[in-house]
Formats: structure tokens, C-alpha cells, sequence
């Protein structure tokens, strides 16, 4: 068995975990959101709210994160995951320091965290992007940037309409031109998939004497479902492009 066809058998059964339907603890869990949600200060929201927007500006029409090193444009998939197997290795440590850092200030440096955690995971998928071959100075790239960390923190209910996204890619940039791309972009949604997706692991992090710990713990492993996100929308999409994979939805 040759890698590509090794990673295709992995990327098969990441679709049907994908796509499943959510089970009763997923269903569940909204009841029990909705009450954790209350335990926030209302500065929290405010936070993250003016992030998310900020964020999504930026990385559309933004530079800030764009890579000095060009992509690597010739490369076998073996090598460009052991590539991005590498760098993600960096960042969990970077996530980890950070979240530990604020994590053993309480409250306020809690609250701090959560737009650097959002530039820290950002900055990795510029990285992520130029490794699998992919220029993000083209709107386009930066575009799939935020569908794919969409992806890696909506709900199971939310996240095969954000993967059919994915995977009809060229089909689904036509319908955000980037003269348009703000207000067509369901950011409240974005903002509101992503704050559930991390709240009971960054809520403890605010409680004092545990906080440090626990952020290095939860910036740790949250880097680490981005990534695995992440590299598996690129191996995707470079075997869908080589003609090595269909994906029929």
C-alpha cells in the first residue's frame, strides 16, 4: 500500500465521523451550553464577539498572517505531512505557554487569552496552507482558511454543511466575491459554533489555583483538533485534485 492510498483509507473514515448525525450526548449538550454560557462575564462575549468579527476582516482582507517563505509547490504528501506534523508540534507548545500563562491570572488574563489563542491558530493555518502547496496572498486561500477552522469547531449538527463546503470548494468560493465576502459570511454563526465548541475547557481555565494548568492543557489539545482538521482538509483536497479521491456528497 502506497501512503497516498494509506491516507485515503484515514481520510474515508474521517468523512463518516464527519458526517454522522449527532448522537444523544451531542444533543444534550446544548441544554447544558446554555447554562454554562450564563457563568460568563458579560465582558467574555463582548471579547470574543469583537475577535471573531476582527478576525474574520482580517484574515479576508487582512496581510497580517500571510507567511514570509513562499509555498512549497513540489513535494510528495509524505513530506508536507511531516512538514505540518512538525510545525503543529510548535504551535501546541506556543498554545499551551500562552494558555498556561493567562490561564494563572484568573479571570481577567482568562478573558485575554481567547483573541491570542484565535491569532496563534490562525498564524497556523496561514503556516499550514504554504506547507500543502497553497498561497495565502490569494483571497481565495484566505477564504478556505476560515472554512476549515469553521469546521474543526462547529457542532456534529453544523459540520457536514460546513464540509460540503470543503470539499465543492471552487463551487462554493463563486458565492463570496471579495467585495462581498463580509456580509455574506455567516460570522454569528462562526462565532457562535466556536464558543461552544471551547467552553467547558476554557471556563475552568478562569478558576483560580487550577487555571494554569488547565489552559495549557485545553490551548494544547485544541490546537491539536485544529490541526488534525486542518491536515485532513489539505490532504483532501490535493488527493481530490490528483484525481485519487471522490468524495460524493
Amino acid at each position: 500500500m502506497t501512503y497516498e492510498e494509506h491516507i485515503q483509507s484515514e481520510l474515508l473514515r474521517w468523512q463518516k465521523k464527519i458526517l454522522r448525525p449527532p448522537g444523544l450526548l451531542e444533543k444534550g449538550s446544548k441544554a447544558i451550553q446554555s447554562k454554562v454560557n450564563g457563568l460568563y462575564p458579560k465582558k467574555f462575549f463582548d471579547t470574543l464577539t469583537a475577535t471573531i468579527k476582527g478576525l474574520v476582516r482580517g484574515v479576508l482582507f487582512g496581510l497580517e498572517f500571510i507567511p514570509k517563505g513562499k509555498p512549497i509547490k513540489q513535494a510528495a504528501l509524505l513530506e508536507r505531512d511531516q512538514k505540518a506534523l512538525e510545525l503543529l508540534k510548535n504551535y501546541k507548545r506556543v498554545a499551551a505557554a500562552e494558555g498556561a500563562g493567562t490561564g494563572a491570572g484568573g479571570i481577567i488574563l482568562g478573558i485575554a487569552d481567547f483573541p491570542a489563542l484565535i491569532a496563534i491558530k490562525m498564524k497556523f493555518l496561514f503556516e499550514l496552507a504554504h506547507i500543502y502547496g497553497y498561497s495565502t496572498v490569494s483571497y481565495k486561500e484566505r477564504l478556505y482558511l476560515l472554512f476549515v477552522f469553521q469546521l474543526a469547531f462547529s457542532s456534529q449538527e453544523k459540520r457536514p454543511g460546513v464540509f460540503y463546503k470543503l470539499v465543492h470548494w471552487e463551487e462554493t468560493v463563486k458565492e463570496y466575491p471579495e467585495l462581498k465576502a463580509m456580509e455574506l459570511f455567516d460570522w454569528e454563526q462562526f462565532q457562535v459554533e466556536y464558543r461552544d465548541a471551547i467552553d467547558l475547557r476554557k471556563m475552568l481555565q478562569m478558576l483560580p489555583g487550577i487555571g494554569a494548568v488547565v489552559g495549557a492543557v485545553a490551548n494544547y489539545g485544541l490546537l491539536e483538533d485544529l490541526g488534525h482538521v486542518g491536515m485532513n482538509c489539505y490532504r483532501l483536497r490535493i488527493l481530490q485534485e490528483e484525481g485519487l479521491i471522490q468524495v460524493d456528497l
